[in-house]
């Protein structure tokens, strides 16, 4: 008992030694842990005859809560410590003015989308948008795509349901607009859109500008002077040079790849051609009378080439550094 007894004043001194909580943890251990003086003392109660056991075991309880309450305030002074050195470290002067405020910054890709906007609407063009998910349909069949086609298939496209996907391109609002609106139409629709294509040159969703102007005796002079006109504005290049190949695709007929010149050579941004036939039937449009072009622009595309950027993924990976840099543009 006598040993027992001189555990208080043992642990007091081993306590105030104690500078962390971790110390102090460690010292705890060493009284009243699973191996401590305590806890044998305590199995000993065994074998105590039942008379002794009652005052032994009182004792040993005395003894422990004595410990426990040393740990207690030692531990609050070590808390209360801690504290005033924190408050110390990052003392704040309140009399002193405050800092400013940083101002965030418009993403790369929604400068470029806001620029297309403007060039666009500077030379007549309606913005139009739709829904992301759309129906088969709009998707497919308003835009003259076959049931058989490779575009339908489940490995290129996110099917929601039998009927419904995500959309993938943004010419479904064209056809929308055509829906509820008569010509002379004259109308752009960017927006996201997705793929199931994923590598380090391709994100699953990404962004498309979709051009289309349906009236009288328009033709494919008018689409590559269009064409050319924005992206000599774009890049604010006069001199740029434009090339337009011979292509397919089931909702335009004739359809060319768009290249522009690029660090001599040459670089694909997009496709055009004029609006398929089938496609203004399909919307209740007269072919006799009217007829019309359009054309499909990658915004990522763009903003790369604009900004001078050689990766795609710091479009998606959010890191402030990267975006800093266009506060001003």
């Amino acid at each position: 008992m006598d040993q027992l007894k001189k555990l208080i004043e043992l642990a007091k001194i081993d306590f105030e030694k104690c500078e962390t909580q971790t110390e102090l943890d460690n010292a705890k251990s060493k009284y009243i842990g699973k191996t401590g003086p305590l806890t044998e003392a305590m199995r000993g109660l065994s074998k105590l005859s039942n008379e002794e056991k009652p005052k032994a075991g009182a004792f040993i309880n005395e003894v422990k809560s004595s410990i426990e309450v040393l740990l207690s305030n030692r531990k609050n002074d070590i808390q209360k410590a801690a504290m005033l050195s924190q408050l110390e470290d990052e003392y704040i002067d309140v009399t002193l003015p405050g800092l400013k405020q940083s101002e965030g910054s418009l993403h790369p890709i929604s400068l470029t989308m806001h620029r297309i906007e403007n060039i666009f609407h500077s030379i007549g063009f309606d913005l139009a948008t739709g829904p992301e998910i759309e129906d088969d349909y709009h998707n497919f069949t308003a835009l003259n795509i076959p049931e058989a086609h490779p575009a339908r298939a489940m490995h290129d496209t996110f099917y929601i349901d039998k009927n419904h996907v995500l959309r993938t391109h943004t010419s479904p609002v064209q056809v929308r607009y055509m829906q509820n609106n008569q010509p002379p139409l004259k109308v752009i629709s960017p927006g996201r859109v997705y793929r199931v294509d994923s590598d380090a040159t391709h994100s699953p969703m990404f962004h498309q500008v979709e051009g289309l102007w349906v009236d009288k005796n328009v033709n494919f002079a008018n689409l590559k002077g269009v064409v050319q006109d924005f992206l000599q504005k774009f890049f604010e290049d006069k001199n740029l040079i434009i090339r337009f190949r011979p292509s397919f695709f089931p909702f335009t007929e004739p359809s060319a790849e768009i290249d522009m010149s690029w660090n001599g050579g040459w670089l694909e941004i997009g496709g055009c051609g004029m609006v398929h036939p089938e496609v203004l039937k399909q919307v209740n449009i007269n072919t006799e009378e009217f007829q019309g072009f359009a054309f499909g622009l990658g915004v990522e595309r763009l903003t790369m080439l604009k900004y001078h950027i050689d990766d795609l993924r710091p479009f998606f990976t959010n890191d402030l550094r990267f975006l800093k840099q266009f506060g001003g543009r």
